[in-house]
């Protein structure tokens, strides 16, 4: 057995939390080398890993957490920040983070303004 088959499951974790990176054999260990968006995805991965008794001794990994960067939006006319929440966050609830991203331009969340370059935090 290959020790990608006995590591299979935590791939498979791995991939369900959208690791990016790869799981390597070379020198009889199992070099896991990624990054995730959150702690809390890296300690699903490092669970997963753990629940095999050898880990120790087959597995060389690094599990790195890095946030995704926020982009921007320039606000049309029509706009409101529950509009632009929900077109890019997935949520119009989420208008306020959004609203505390832009503190340094805005002071109320129902006032933005046309041509205003808004950033929109990730997800």
């Amino acid at each position: 057995m290959s020790l990608r088959d006995k590591y299979a499951a935590a791939i498979h974790v791995a991939k369900s939390v959208g690791m990016q990176g790869a799981a390597e054999e070379a020198n009889g260990r199992l070099q896991f080398k990624g990054t995730v968006t959150s702690e809390d995805d890296k300690n699903k991965i490092w669970d997963a890993l753990k629940s095999v008794p050898t880990w120790k001794d087959e597995l060389n990994a690094q599990i790195d957490v890095v946030k995704p960067t926020a982009i921007t939006y320039t606000v049309q006319s029509g706009d409101t920040l529950s509009k632009i929440a929900k077109a890019h966050l997935g949520d119009a609830n989420a208008y306020m983070k959004i609203f505390d991203a832009n503190k340094d331009q805005l002071s109320d969340p129902d006032k933005i303004k046309v041509g205003q370059v808004l950033t929109i935090p990730s997800a």
